[in-house]
């Protein structure tokens, strides 16, 4: 977990029922090649842990927490609480309220202790917003970032080419058939 290391950003969640969704960070993460840990730590049935992993993580080397948790979703308050580093929180989908809950709790940090916030299930763009604030200090990510922002908009464009094309396509057949 430190420097030497290599690990950037510290994926934490609270079981392994989570690690389906937390994957979409790694994938993220692994897009601009930023070292990450993911480790299993819950702010109720380890708060131990949890704390070691919150007050050791700056000194470690770790630049931001992502942190995924469902129902209660205490996960990502309590970690932000203890370190310095900027959390994100990732509100978990579960059963009876899909993530409403998790998203809720996440969200209502008290002033003095922000947690940044994503979509229900949204680990992908916590894995970006990771890589954003690493980008501050790190000119490769910043150019894989910009490279991947450039990728987005090609492919929006391609999309956009395929689509006036088929409705170029239909309408002169609609034209020939009028004729």
């Amino acid at each position: 977990m430190s420097e030497e290391s290599g690990f950037k950003v510290g994926i934490v969640m609270g079981s392994d029922s989570d690690l389906p969704i937390m994957n979409k960070c790694a994938e993220a993460l692994e897009l601009f090649e930023i070292s990450y840990e993911m480790v299993i730590s819950s702010a109720h049935r380890h708060p131990e842990k949890t704390a070691r992993y919150a007050r050791g993580a700056e000194e470690s080397g770790m630049k931001v927490i992502i942190a995924g948790a469902g129902g209660a979703a205490h996960l990502p308050g309590v970690l932000a609480s203890m370190t310095l580093l900027p959390v994100i929180g990732v509100p978990i989908a579960i059963e009876p309220l899909h993530g409403v809950d998790s998203l809720y709790s996440i969200v209502q940090m008290p002033q003095g202790i922000p947690v940044a916030t994503v979509s229900v299930n949204g680990a992908f763009n916590a894995g970006l917003l990771a890589a954003e604030i690493i980008a501050l200090e790190d000119g490769n990510v910043r150019e894989k970032l910009n490279n991947y922002r450039q990728e987005l908009a090609a492919k929006v464009e391609a999309k956009d080419c395929k689509l006036r094309e088929k409705t170029a396509q239909c309408k002169r057949s609609s034209e020939g058939e009028a004729k």
